[in-house]
This record gives structure tokens, sequence and C-alpha cells, in this order.
């Protein structure tokens, strides 16, 4: 059952790169209402309990790596459709095949620092949003 709510992380690349406003526009212009939003920190920690379902791809040391580097944005987005609408508006993990106008096409670098997290299902959104807010956090 779909759900309206969805979790985004503007990622350290993005954040860096000084692309939070113009990422948090697209995201509003699209019609997103932001329910809680922090700007913040992964722990290492945090970052290898975030990402645990990738623990034994080779890519995971260099992820976390990158996701601890720097501060991030987090947010819970709410629109009617919220996963399927915002892995649109993001786009392609790899900003080269991502569609014109997309925040990935727009702001990403590489396939590793594509600027944005997005949740790919109703059940992670519901988990990731949970991990990075309390219910009184959330508005």
């Amino acid at each position: 059952m779909a759900t309206n709510r969805t979790f985004t992380m503007i990622k350290p690349d993005a954040v860096e790169n000084g692309h939070i406003g113009a990422i948090l526009e697209k995201i509003t212009a699209a019609g997103f209402r932001i329910a809680a939003m922090k700007y913040t920190q992964l722990s290492r920690r945090d970052a290898e309990e975030f990402y645990a379902i990738h623990k034994e791809r080779p890519f995971f040391g260099e992820l976390v790596d990158f996701m601890t580097r720097g501060p991030i944005v987090a947010a819970i987005l709410e629109k009617e459709n919220a996963v399927e609408d915002f892995r649109a508006l993001i786009g392609a993990t790899n900003p080269a095949e991502a569609a014109e106008g997309t925040i990935r096409k727009l702001y990403a670098t590489s396939i590793g620092e594509n600027a944005v997290h997005g949740s790919d299902s109703d059940e992670n959104a519901a988990i990731e949003g949970a991990f990075h807010f309390s219910g009184r956090e959330i508005f």
C-alpha cells in the first residue's frame, strides 16, 4: 500500500558544493511538504547501521567514509505517491543516465557522489525516517 511519505538525505557532496537551497527548492516546487528536516552529521556507527544492507558489498567502506565526511540534510517529505514521485524527481543513481532536470542530473558528480538519497519503498521510507527522527520531530 502506497503512503504519502518518503525519506531523503542531501548528501555530503551536495552540501559541500552549496546545493542545499537549490535542492530544497526543487523538492518544494515539485509539491512535496517537508514534515521533518535537520542538518546533521552521521557518525561512523550511524552510517554503518543505516547502510547495513550493503555491508557485504565491495563499496561499503567507501560509502561509509563518504557519508561521514561532512554534514547532511535529512528530511521526511510528504506528498501523494511520495516514494515513486520522489524517485522520479531525483533521477537515476548515475547522473550521466539521469533525465534532464532531475536533481542528480543537476547536482550529482558521480555514481558514488550522487547528491541525494531517496527511499526505494514505502517500507524503507518509514524505517529510514524513524532512524533519523523521533515522533516529536515530525510535523
